[in-house]
């Protein structure tokens, strides 16, 4: 192998690490989101103790400043997998509706359909790169927004995180665009993670299907818990769990 070769190997090789390694420490951190977003469900004491909490003990301010990094670090190196070329980009739409129609057509043989199926793996990073595009614009909304408000008071009353004006925004509208940029970071998230243990040989413990069905399981629970503590913030049900924290003060 001559040496420019080897170099773009190598240089791959990193490029593959930082995105990856990147991927998945934004996933962990997601999960962990979900939980400490969660406390909403304990209802406003639950929810303004957990930051108030990681505010003073300086938590959250490097906390915010570092998933920002990371989270344009990821962006940069994982987009350099993106068609960039406007052609390209057309050749992609088509493949996927090639992908989707495919099993479906009429062929002129002895089967009533076309023996080709659509190629989960592929229709997979499909949808991940279309999310992935929704989750930079609605994901860098979100971190600036919780940046400014554990910076300043500028939205709030007091300088950091608190559940008044958190639910009373989300409420007056931000669920909309918290709702999609949930889904999509769920699914983004679990795929990426499925597709990242395949690169790096979990195949050689678990099979695909095994895999996918846990990326399923990890899917459709985090995607609960989140739209349950999004219902609660914009006000449409009662905490839950409120109880608990009650009976702690009785």
């Amino acid at each position: 192998m001559t040496q420019p070769a080897v170099s773009s190997a190598k240089r791959q090789l990193t490029h593959e690490i930082i995105s990856g390694g990147s991927g998945l420490l934004l996933a962990l951190f997601m999960w962990g989101h979900v939980i400490l977003v969660g406390s909403i469900l304990t209802g406003e004491r639950g929810f303004d103790w957990v930051a108030t909490m990681l505010e003073d003990y300086y938590i959250a301010q490097p906390a915010i400043l570092a998933i920002f990094a990371l989270f344009v670090i990821h962006a940069v190196y994982a987009a350099r997998k993106v068609p960039a070329q406007l052609e390209e980009r057309r050749r992609l739409q088509s493949l996927a509706k090639g992908l989707r129609n495919s099993g479906r057509e009429h062929v002129p043989t002895r089967t009533k359909h076309s023996p080709f199926r659509p190629h989960l793996e592929s229709m997979l990073w499909i949808w991940q790169v279309r999310t992935g595009f929704i989750i930079l614009v609605l994901g860098s909304f979100h971190l600036v927004l919780i940046g400014i408000d554990i910076f300043t008071p500028l939205y709030g009353d007091i300088t950091g995180l608190e559940s008044i004006s958190s639910t009373a925004r989300v409420a007056a509208g931000l669920w909309i665009p918290y709702a999609v940029l949930l889904l999509c970071v769920e699914f983004h998230a679990s795929v990426g993670l499925y597709r990242l243990a395949i690169k790096w040989g979990a195949d050689l413990w678990l099979s695909r299907a095994a895999m996918h069905r846990i990326e399923q399981v990890i899917f459709w629970v985090v995607l609960a818990v989140g739209a349950l503590t999004l219902v609660v913030l914009a006000g449409w049900v009662d905490p839950p769990l409120a109880f608990l924290l009650d009976g702690g003060g009785a």
